[in-house]
This record gives structure tokens, sequence and C-alpha cells, in this order.
């Protein structure tokens, strides 16, 4: 490739391929002829549709951010608004976290601090809201110290569209099947940017609107309490190692909301193969039905438990009925 004096040249060279002109207009939601005109400084790109023509041209991301740098006009790209590499939790957000986990009691102090560091990962990782979902991942608790963890269970979620902002509804059971009980198993992140073609050996299971994922264990001790789930509906979106380390930070701060015992070693786990989501729908479609009748039950017996204490029963017995499934099918075939 010739010499380059201004990003614009750059950009000229790459889209004079008509196939790559059209994939990154595709990407960046743009005609284009839109990219033609940046070329001839027709016109300017917004800021955020530079930082996604960043991400949309990885192979010639540093060459293209330096020349960027270069152009007057532009120099207010030349910190973490464009190159995310200086980017970090705020300290100020780290306290406010800790404040809140020592002021809130017991029974609401999981969900309160995940859904603090949820908001404020989300705005950091996908200020342009491109398209992400960020869902915490926890180990179903074993039933007693003679057996072992069997599921995961996604607790808590955010995201922007094409996702819901609350994604706790949607909420369901993974387990070795998952790449989200491979990282847990395992304590190492995975991360792949084309969940289209993936070729690891590892189990991949795609949403609907996944294009990559990034997931980080959540650790503690050297043990694990579950793990970050991260989805982008954009191909590539996890190349910067900045934007990664960002995802690691996250994943350890949201290790506050969990108790010590909440945490487990790699033997205790025993994952079991879930059903699919549209299984596991139909089961937990009476779910707050059955929240109450455990909690009428419990009256009646004469010991009271409030919700959060109900809901960990229901999820225990709808854990049972999901591996009863899978084992009737197991059976059958």
């Amino acid at each position: 490739m010739s010499e380059q004096h201004s990003w614009r040249d750059l950009l000229r060279i790459i889209i004079n391929d008509t196939h790559e002109r059209q994939r990154i207009a595709s990407e960046l939601g743009l005609n284009p002829i839109t990219l033609v005109r940046w070329t001839t400084q027709e016109t300017d790109p917004r800021p955020q549709n530079l930082r996604r023509l960043l991400d949309a041209i990885p192979q010639h991301r540093d060459q293209m951010l330096e020349l960027i740098r270069d152009e007057d006009g532009f120099e207010e790209f030349s910190n973490a608004g464009m190159d995310d590499s200086s980017k970090d939790i705020p300290a100020f957000f780290c306290t406010s976290v800790f404040t809140a986990r020592a002021a809130t009691n017991d029974s609401m102090r999981y969900r309160t601090t995940c859904n603090m560091v949820l908001q404020q990962a989300l705005g950091q990782l996908d200020p342009d809201r491109t398209g992400m979902s960020i869902t915490v991942v926890r180990c179903m608790p074993p039933r007693d110290e003679h057996t072992r963890i069997r599921s995961l269970r996604e607790s808590l979620g955010q995201g922007t569209p094409p996702w819901q902002a609350d994604l706790e509804q949607q909420a369901m059971f993974l387990g070795a099947e998952s790449l989200a009980g491979y990282v847990v198993a395992s304590s190492r992140p995975f991360v792949t940017q084309n969940v289209d073609n993936d070729q690891s050996y590892v189990p991949l299971a795609r949403g609907k609107y996944e294009r990559s994922s990034a997931i980080y264990p959540i650790l503690y001790a050297g043990r694990t309490g579950g793990c970050l789930i991260v989805s982008s509906a954009q191909y590539n979106y996890f190349l910067s190692q900045s934007r990664l380390n960002l995802i690691k930070n996250y994943a350890d701060l949201i290790a506050v909301a969990f108790e010590p015992e909440e945490f487990y070693n790699p033997e205790d786990l025993e994952l079991w193969i879930m059903p699919d989501q549209e299984i596991q729908k139909q089961h937990f479609a009476n779910f707050r039905q059955r929240v109450a009748t455990v909690m009428l039950e419990a009256a009646r017996n004469k010991r009271a438990i409030n919700t959060i204490e109900a809901e960990k029963i229901v999820w225990r017995q709808l854990e049972d009925e999901l591996i009863e499934v899978m084992l009737n099918e197991f059976a059958n075939t």
C-alpha cells in the first residue's frame, strides 16, 4: 500500500474495493456515498462514526488513528475519545460502589451493587449505544457440602438496543454446553470477535443479536463465583486490549457484590448440560406464581420467609426440573 498523507487518503484506498466499501458502510449504518464524501472532505464524520470506523477496520486501526490525530480539527481525538488505551474505571465510581455496599442491607446488597456496576460499565463500554448487553452469571449453590455445583444462572443484566434495557426477565440457566460454563470451570477469560466464524473447540452458543463477545470470570482468592458476559452487536468489538482490560476490571469490581462463601474451588463444579432457552421459557412462565406459592406454604407452616428466600427455593426447583428434562432426553436417545 502506497504512503498516505492523511486518514482520508488511507480510507480512499480501503474503500476503492467496492465490497469493502459496502461492508464498512453496513457496519456503520451509513450510505456508502458518505464514506466517499469523507475522503473528499465534503463532510466530516461524527465522533461516534469515526470511532466505529476504527472498529470496522481493525487491520488498519493503529495507522488510521495516527493519521486522524495529525489532522487539524481532530485534536479532540488525541485522547481517550478515540483511543481507549487510557480508559479505566473512574476512581470516584469505585468509591461509590464500596460506599453503597457498606450502606445496603444484606438482602439488597447483591442487586444494588451489581446494577450500579452494570450501568457504569455499559456507559463506558458502549458510549455510542451501538448495541451491547452485559450480564452477571452466578454459580447455583450446591445443595450441601457433599454435592457439587450443577449449573450457572444468569441473574442480572443490562443492555442497549437492540437488547432490552433490563435483561433480568430473560435470564436462563447455563451449563457445560455454554461458553460461560467453560470460562467458570477454567477460571480463564474467553473472547470471540466473530461468533459466526469462531473456530475454537469450546462450546459456543450465540444470542440473537450477538456478533462478538468477551467473558471474564468473577474471582476471589483463587475461587470463582461466576462470570461477566459482555456481548456486542458489532463484529470485532473486542480487538482493543485496553477494552478487554476494562472488562476484566469490571469483573473484578463486581466481585464485591458477592459474599465470600459464594465463591467455589474448581473441584466444586460438575456442570450439567442445560436445555435450550425455548424449553427453559416454558418452565419459567409461572415463576412469580410459584414464588407466591412457596411463601404461602411457608406461612401455613408458621415459617415466614421473604421474597428473596422464596425465589432461591424456586430457582432450585427449576434447576432440578431442567436437569430432569435433560436426563429424560438422554435416556430416550
